[in-house]
């Protein structure tokens, strides 16, 4: 097995991109872009800092909870655990990459662009949710964006209900955490693991 490490190997094996896969791609988003939007409450934000580290980070909220124009997306950030990943990698270097999901939908659509952070009180105040505001808002100025084909859910079966697993076939969140941090720390015993009955009562009371 031969390592590949330029584009020329790589298009000997795959060919050229060509007909609609290179004519879908956009420059801005277009009334089939801004209604998938408005119906997806799933996105995911892929980033990286200066160094090329990358991050990709899941935000979701009620379908439409991400504000579209032709050229803007409105991204409020609600409440997480501070690590601040892709918000610091922003800082650093503000190429996002964005892909919008829908339940029960295959294709996805993808957004390419430039983001900035906003804080400014009366644009967060458009996004608030029980009258609670977010801390910031993520701006990004699109691109490129392209509908996205449903191969890969095709294969993965993602949405099909016959292929969803029973939340039994892992451990809970809290009993793989305490054992990843006792492994970290070189702990002797571990922690009380909170049950997932306990986090999702937690997690509902810091939604927003």
């Amino acid at each position: 097995m031969a390592r590949i490490d330029d584009e020329g190997a790589l298009r000997r094996i795959y060919g050229q991109a060509n007909g609609r896969s290179v004519d879908k791609q956009l420059d801005r988003l277009d009334a089939h872009c801004r209604r998938f939007i408005a119906l997806s409450p799933f996105v995911l934000i892929a980033t990286a800092d200066a160094t090329g580290a990358t991050d990709v980070s899941p935000r979701g909220d009620t379908p439409g909870f991400v504000a579209a124009t032709e050229r803007e997306l409105l991204i409020p950030d609600r409440p997480g655990n501070n690590r601040l990943d892709s918000l610091c990698n922003i800082l650093a270097n503000g190429q996002v990459g964005l892909l919008f999901l829908i339940p029960g939908v295959d294709e996805t659509l993808r957004v390419n662009g430039r983001a900035a952070i906003h804080d400014d009180a009366d644009l967060a105040a458009r996004f608030a949710v029980a009258g609670k505001v977010p801390r910031t808002v993520l701006k990004v100025e699109v691109e490129e964006a392209y509908l996205h084909c449903a191969k890969a859910f095709m294969r993965s079966r993602l949405w099909d209900p016959d292929a969803q697993l029973e939340r039994s076939a892992l451990p809970t969140m809290g009993e793989m955490l305490r054992d990843q941090i006792a492994a970290k720390k070189g702990s002797g015993s571990p922690a009380e693991a909170e049950s997932q009955e306990a986090m999702v009562a937690r997690y509902r009371g810091i939604l927003y």
